[in-house]
């Protein structure tokens, strides 16, 4: 996706040459931020959605988006609101039209940062739902392994648990991505970041299991370069994975409301609560900034807490 944004951005500069409409003016601002910033298809997604429907309801009203006012993004931002959109939605949205208008004023295309007065929504940072390590056994116990795909989930579960690799990541794996004899994942994350995952014995010795024969039952004569193939030796989509974990879920008898980042989240906050340090959690999970791993701080502080009260004379 981002290779389509690829158009130069010097023409967009004041003065004689403006680019003609909105949706150029998106392509380009999209492929300046996808080279400087290195950003996700899936986040440039985001930013051309949100500015499509900022565009949209201004070219409804028969204004431009290149001259849009504060009163404008101000009356869009209510309109959403009245129509139910969420704080974060809400802060997500002015965020995109914030870099938006911004990357407009630096190439001389505005005089004016529209949004630069607007305060973001005040959000509380939600916390993500954990496992407790006893659920996460029942959970990772729950695949019939006797069966090839049944293998394949439970190989999936132990690798996702070990290693903290987002869902994406995890159905992206190839095989050329995992060393065994180094007991090591390589992935490619955010950003075309690398990063270099341990696995634990008990990861390993599954995979090991599952390469040496279920893999190849489940691919038949086919070949695949992905580790975790489907029936058709394609890999698996997020939706199918998703589903794959209610349904354990629901077998094991974890009813907490779980999201597709659980496992995820578990394999943090799990971590921390056996004393690891944050800073490798970070490396370990991926974030590029600390602050995304601290959200899982809270529950490392819990621990301590009881710790505290269980062993301190004044407890």
């Amino acid at each position: 996706m981002a290779h389509n944004f690829l158009h130069s951005s010097a023409n967009l500069r004041s003065g004689t040459e403006r680019v003609k409409g909105p949706k150029e003016v998106i392509d380009r601002f999209l492929d300046a931020i996808w080279m400087e910033r290195g950003l996700s298809e899936n986040t440039l997604g985001a930013y051309r959605a949100d500015l499509l429907a900022l565009n949209q309801r201004l070219s409804d009203q028969g204004q431009e988006l290149v001259s849009a006012a504060k009163s404008d993004i101000l009356d869009y931002v209510s309109w959403r609101v009245e129509g139910g959109a969420k704080p974060r939605s809400t802060a997500r949205q002015l965020s995109s039209f914030r870099r938006f208008f911004r990357y407009m004023l630096r190439e001389g295309v505005i005089s004016e940062d529209p949004t630069a007065q607007i305060a973001m929504p005040k959000i509380g940072r939600s916390l993500p739902q954990s496992l407790t390590e006893e659920e996460v056994d029942s959970l990772l116990s729950a695949p019939t392994v006797s069966e090839p795909l049944g293998h394949r989930d439970r190989a999936m579960l132990e690798l996702l648990y070990a290693t903290g690799v987002r869902v994406s990541e995890l159905i992206n794996l190839k095989m050329s991505q995992l060393n065994l004899n180094q007991g090591v994942l390589r992935i490619i994350g955010k950003g075309d970041r690398e990063r270099l995952i341990p696995l634990g014995d008990e990861a390993q010795d599954w995979l090991r299991d599952f390469i040496d024969g279920p893999r190849m039952e489940i691919l038949l004569e086919r070949q695949s370069e992905y580790l975790f193939p489907t029936r058709r030796g394609d890999r698996m989509t997020r939706q199918a994975f998703w589903h794959i974990i209610k349904r354990y879920a629901k077998k094991a008898g974890v009813h907490k409301k779980l999201s597709p980042h659980t496992v995820r989240h578990a394999f943090a906050t799990h971590l921390l609560n056996n004393g690891a340090d944050l800073r490798v959690v970070q490396l370990l999970l991926g974030h590029s900034d600390v602050s995304t791993t601290q959200i899982y701080t809270h529950v490392a502080r819990e621990r301590m807490k009881e710790l505290h009260a269980q062993h301190h004379p004044r407890g």
